[in-house]
């Protein structure tokens, strides 16, 4: 605890290379213990790197009531349990816009059919518009359900870079079926 204590301090202090030091002796375990809770490694590594960034950001903050590790597991099984329980309510929210539209004979008329192929043009059109590299990106994470990570290194590019341009392409996307919802 006492160790912990330093560190802690260290830290407070604003000392990046006692953060970085703790980043890489805790970051694969949470990792795993993050996917042993979400079954997802995406999910597990986005969990642990929030940690780690709030961590850092109100690092002046935080109060140790037991040891470190303690503190570094605890937060990472509420996160991921947080995500767990997301998840569920929002995968119920499905089954039952799914059950409401298959109960619903109106669900399936010529006129959604229309909509839903109408909707589905202007996405495609507006995948068409979107920078070469912008649409490997889309693709690449969307159809072939790589991960930014996979794909940063696959195309040669910053993590960061990969999250800026799926965040433009999403913005796009939902700029254009934003604009054909308001005309319809």
């Amino acid at each position: 605890m006492l160790n912990d204590l330093r560190i802690i301090n260290k830290i407070r202090g604003g000392d990046i290379k006692a953060f970085e030091s703790l980043f890489r002796h805790y970051y694969s375990p949470l990792c795993l213990y993050a996917v042993s809770i979400t079954g997802r490694q995406e999910i597990a590594e986005e969990i642990v790197q929030d940690l780690f960034y709030i961590f850092w950001k109100d690092r002046e903050k935080i109060r140790l009531l037991h040891s470190l590790k303690s503190y570094l597991y605890g937060a990472v099984r509420n996160k991921a349990l947080q995500y767990c329980e997301h998840m569920e309510v929002r995968n119920r929210h499905r089954e039952a816009i799914l059950n409401e539209k298959a109960e619903s004979p109106a669900s399936h008329t010529p006129q959604d059919l229309m909509e839903y192929k109408e909707l589905e043009e202007v996405v495609k059109r507006t995948l068409k518009q979107l920078p070469e590299r912008r649409l490997r990106i889309f693709k690449m994470h969307r159809d072939e359900g790589m991960k930014y990570a996979e794909i940063a290194t696959t195309l040669s590019l910053s993590i960061k870079t990969v999250e800026a341009e799926m965040t433009k392409a999403l913005q796009t996307l939902r700029k254009e079926v934003e604009i054909y919802t308001q005309t319809q």
